[in-house]
């Protein structure tokens, strides 16, 4: 298939004819590529990947710009502030974030699948799914918090390395993910 296209304005675009996206990754390939990511995290750069640390770094620089007397005191923040006289911004978490982002927003565009919505079922509002999108993202950061650790620097970087804790963390994301479902499969169908 040829990857230009004509859009309704008779100019060529690069990318798939609207309507037609690419096929999903298979999953078992997409697998064998995280994992040699991960490998390749723990070879150049000395430790795994990992997303919640990032964010923490810029809270940690919006409330050291906001109020550095309470940054410098509070536990949580002075751990990414204390960098050598280092931005927190500096930390190379926040530029692989940059990255999955990006990267994300590359292979969504030449797979076709950009366009905007919201993804519902018919028994929710586009209002009520934000908002349930909201407060299941903001559980999911407060669990990341206290278990020291999001899906992808506990469960993924700590399951590399057999680590206790990373098995203990995706057994219960997995179980509170079922329970949950159950409580809210009707807003799906």
């Amino acid at each position: 298939m040829d990857a230009r296209h004509e859009n309704r304005s008779g100019k060529r675009n690069v990318g798939r004819p609207q309507g037609k996206p690419a096929p999903y990754c298979n999953p078992y390939l997409a697998g064998i590529g995280l994992g040699l990511t991960l490998l390749a995290a723990f070879l150049l750069m000395g430790r795994g990947l990992g997303a919640s640390g990032a964010f923490t770094s810029l809270v940690s620089a919006g409330v050291d710009a906001v109020a550095p007397d309470h940054a410098a005191t509070n536990g949580m923040y002075s751990v990414y502030l204390d960098n050598d006289g280092r931005n927190p911004l500096s930390d190379w978490l926040v530029f692989e974030i940059i990255g999955v982002f990006l990267g994300a927003f590359i292979s969504a565009y030449l797979a076709g699948r950009i366009k905007g919505g919201i993804v519902k079922g018919s028994r929710i509002s586009s209002r009520g799914r934000l908002l349930m999108a909201f407060l299941g993202g903001a559980m999911m950061g407060f669990a990341a918090k206290l278990a020291r650790g999001c899906t992808s620097g506990l469960a993924l970087s700590g399951g590399a390395v057999m680590g206790v804790g990373a098995w203990i963390f995706m057994l219960s994301i997995f179980i509170g993910g079922y329970a949950a479902a159950y409580f809210v499969r009707r807003q799906w169908t």
